[in-house]
């Protein structure tokens, strides 16, 4: 029985504001509380979230998110590791020009007050963020480096300047990348379909990287699956051949050929027709005197477009325009007519097919519309000759077959054929075997002003000059004018575009285009594990620490940034890997991807009048509630849909935790940190069992699927345990002795702390510990003590469940059976019949087979 002790009737009123208040104020006054320990000898464990964008206030997306992190996070503190858990800000960006236009206020002044709201907000909430090594990509003395970078690059050939089409955005009034085009659409104006300009803009040759980065996702078993899947398909690796087919005359400056791209060069001996895609340079040579052709090609461009905004390229109604003019088949010497099709594209291959009908689905619905001539050059391999190969149902597309009708190659299979003709095309100077990529060079110029200025110089003698590294940063300057017209606001600031030439000394032009924002996003996580270095982006020694072998430990954020972000985050760290500056190839070991939070079935839009602020629920239902709640509600790789009784439901169990303790604690009793008694009353020892069960649960979900609602459940399911024993003895925990009555308060406690910061805080002082609970050790599980002493076995009688029996844990079959043939509903349903078969799975379920 507990020892009853003196203490002051404790106020069991759970006032979350009074508790939060009062731990929020004492975290503050302890910089180190988060800090990562140097010279350190724990095992290392870099947990991150994506950065987020200062738009103002967090939302409860981003509260998910950063819950996910701060449990792991907490739970590695706990476990004896040496964290490392940042926050920093993407704080270039549109938006802000955008609000500098709508509220008269600098795009800086815009961005530094909403940090301050953010992190304020962060703070409130609890998450355990070592803010002494925050990131704010807009200042300097980080993309000062951003400029560092770029300059390696253009020394390595891997930025370069060219004019070429670049998608448009009208009303962001900047170039955006392949990757930032979503259904045709700008990513972050949904409505806005992209244009096509040509400018001369600024690459980065991540295509040099192609092979490389297709290849290397074998290495990230830790990633997901879908964002394998999606960066495989965005790279678009393609083994095939490139054939030139002669045009009769040169149309234009495009020149006097046509390369196409196939991956069946096998089967060119059945091309019937050359076609296009609306936007190749030939085509526009074509239109450019010929107003009836352009229209028809404008119109196959707006088709186009519009089945890019629905994001069903693949299932367009295909239509297309002959052009009048023919292309000569190197192969066969065949005039082929010359069409220009809507269902071609410019960023595949070349942009330009050779339509083969009888051996492809698209090539054939074509042809049959527009009545092209269909030929067979390939056969199953049914026969070992032509005349013994059966004709297949067309179109015929399997991608091996006996090549027919193609002069000297056929008897061939395509395999050999596919070789042999590369060759040929090769040996006579008309093509050669090739791979080819879907994804294109990184164009990284912007016309705006809020982002990095690019490092380069424009001398009248001397052409395009790198800005001395001495000279860096390239300061962006302040009090701009910014508007939605006329290019970049920076070409209009004449002391910052006219600049002298360090290499001749005469006058240079700045360039005044600024860097995709994705360049500030692409390395932000090294500089955290060396944020106030002003030698070099980082300590390369400080980063093999951090990094390893393999990268961050564990990085957290939406999959909307698979083909954006965590691309180009590949890309920059092996181009920092070629220049000596780490040793890992990849910059992230695991990745999770958490879902949205949504309500009332549709994503949180203030349009749409659902979302839901972190602000409003902290000051209803505290830090806590909300931070529980969205790891609660479902779990985390999936959709939260919000409900506002969820919340209330996880208050009232805080609640609930906060009164038991404050009844329990004994802190003052002799018996308080006794050792917990061998001998206990069935009571008892089932509070110890489910104690030991919730551990492990919990354990287990940290180490393996990461499944934080049905943790939460379990602890849940403990303190109801807690209750029904107390309403067993009289609203008392006397039951249960107190050496195990603090054990267990104890461990509810450091079980609870990864995702209730607060509430674990303010109780672990009241059980009279006076250690970091941070830094208090996880509590451990012991299988003796979880195992169930009785079990429950479901009976079956021919599948369907007849009755349940109860055996020790450790009951053979014999004894399970015993029980079953004693009990009554058993016996009913198995009286008269003949028992065929007994089928039992060992601590699971016995089932009888009888006869009907």
């Amino acid at each position: 029985m507990p020892q009853e002790e003196k203490t002051a009737v404790r106020d069991e009123r759970y006032d979350v504001q009074r508790v939060e208040t009062k731990w929020s104020d004492r975290w503050q006054q302890d910089p180190a509380l988060y800090a990562a320990e140097p010279n350190s000898t724990k095992p290392k464990y870099y947990v991150l979230e994506m950065l987020p964008y200062p738009s103002g206030a967090l939302h409860m997306g981003h509260v998910r998110n950063y819950a996910i992190g701060d449990a792991l996070a907490r739970y590695m503190w706990m476990n004896g590791n040496n964290v490392l858990h940042p926050m920093g800000w993407d704080s270039f960006g549109l938006p802000a020009e955008n609000a500098a236009i709508a509220n008269n206020t600098p795009p800086r002044v815009w961005t530094l007050r909403n940090i301050d709201n953010m992190k304020a907000q962060m703070k409130r909430l609890g998450f355990g963020y070592d803010w002494s090594r925050e990131v704010t990509t807009c200042f300097p003395e980080y993309y000062r480096w951003n400029q560092w970078f770029f300059l390696k690059m253009y020394e390595r050939g891997l930025a370069y300047r060219k004019k070429s089409k670049v998608n448009w955005c009208p009303k962001c009034c900047t170039v955006l990348a392949n990757e930032q085009v979503v259904n045709g659409n700008c990513w972050r104006h949904e409505d806005t379909p992209v244009e096509q300009r040509e400018l001369e803009q600024w690459f980065l040759r991540i295509t040099n990287y192609a092979d490389e980065l297709l290849r290397d996702l074998e290495k990230l078993g830790g990633w997901p699956e879908k964002v394998r899947t999606m960066q495989r398909n965005w790279i678009g690796r393609s083994e095939g051949a490139l054939v030139d087919f002669e045009l009769g005359g040169t149309v234009g400056p495009a020149g006097s050929k046509i390369t196409v791209f196939t991956t069946r060069v096998d089967t060119i001996y059945g091309a019937t027709s050359v076609q296009l895609a609306p936007e190749h340079p030939i085509v526009a040579d074509m239109i450019a005197k010929n107003p009836d052709l352009r229209a028809k090609v404008d119109q196959l461009i707006a088709e186009q477009r519009k089945a890019k905004e629905v994001g069903d390229i693949g299932e367009i109604e295909k239509h297309g325009v002959f052009t009048g003019r023919y292309a000569k088949n190197p192969f066969n010497q065949e005039a082929l007519p010359i069409w220009v099709a809507n269902y071609i594209l410019m960023d595949y291959g070349t942009g330009a097919i050779m339509s083969v009908p009888a051996h492809d689905e698209r090539d054939y619905e074509f042809a049959k519309k527009y009545k092209l001539p269909l030929r067979l050059v390939v056969l199953p391999l049914g026969g070992d000759t032509e005349e013994t190969a059966m004709d297949p149902p067309l179109p015929f597309v399997a991608e091996d077959g006996l090549v027919v009708n193609s002069g000297e190659f056929s008897g061939l299979t395509s395999s050999q054929a596919l070789k042999k003709m590369a060759e040929h095309a090769e040996k006579n100077g008309f093509g050669k075997a090739t791979v080819t990529f879907r994804i294109k060079d990184w164009g990284v110029s912007r016309q705006r002003y809020w982002g990095t200025p690019i490092p380069m110089l424009f001398c009248e003698k001397d052409g395009i000059v790198p800005v001395p590294e001495k000279d860096l940063p390239v300061l962006l300057p302040e009090n701009v004018e910014i508007t939605l017209t006329g290019g970049s606001p920076l070409s209009r600031v004449p002391e910052f575009v006219n600049a002298t030439c360090p290499k001749c000394g005469g006058p240079a032009r700045r360039e005044t285009d600024t860097m995709d924002t994705f360049v500030d996003s692409a390395w932000y996580f090294y500089r955290y594990t060396d944020a106030h270095n002003d030698q070099k982006p980082f300590d390369s020694a400080t980063v093999a620490y951090w990094f390893g072998d393999r990268g961050i430990d564990q990085y957290i954020g939406g999959v909307e940034h698979a083909i954006l972000h965590l691309i180009y985050s590949r890309f920059w760290t092996k181009v920092m890997r070629d220049l000596g500056l780490v040793k890992n190839g990849e910059p992230v070991e695991r990745l999770f991807t958490q879902g949205m939070v949504i309500k009332e079935g549709a994503k949180m839009s203030k349009s749409l009048g659902n979302v839901v602020t972190p602000d409003e629920m902290v000051a209803r239902y505290g830090a806590d509630a909300a931070r529980l709640y969205s790891l609660f509600a479902a779990p985390p790789d999936r959709d939260l849909d919000w409900q506002d009784s969820g919340i209330e439901g996880i208050q009232r169990f805080l609640g609930r935790v906060y009164r038991f303790v404050m009844r329990n604690a004994r802190p003052g009793s002799a018996e308080w940190r006794q050792p917990v008694p061998k001998q206990l009353s069935p009571q008892a020892r089932q509070v110890q069992r489910k104690l030991h069960q919730t551990i492990k649960r919990v354990t287990d979900d940290f180490r393996g699927r990461w499944h934080f609602n049905t943790c939460i459940a379990a602890i849940m399911e403990l303190v109801n345990e807690l209750y029904a024993t107390e309403d067993n003895n009289g609203q008392s925990s006397s039951a249960i002795p107190l050496p195990l009555l603090a054990e267990v308060q104890r461990d509810l406690i450091l079980l609870l702390a990864p995702f209730a910061p607060y509430i674990a805080h303010e109780l672990w002082e009241t059980l009279g510990e006076h250690g970091n609970l941070l830094r208090a050790p996880w509590p451990k599980y012991e299988p003796e003590l979880a195992k169930e002493e009785e079990i429950e076995i479901p009976v079956q009688v021919n599948g369907k469940v007849r009755g349940r029996v109860r055996v020790p844990a450790d009951a053979d079959q014999a004894l399970v059976e015993q029980r079953a043939f004693a009990d009554e509903k058993i016996k009913a349903a198995i009286s008269g019949k003949k028992i065929l078969k007994k089928i039992y799975v060992p601590g699971k379920l016995l089932n009888l087979v009888v006869q009907k």
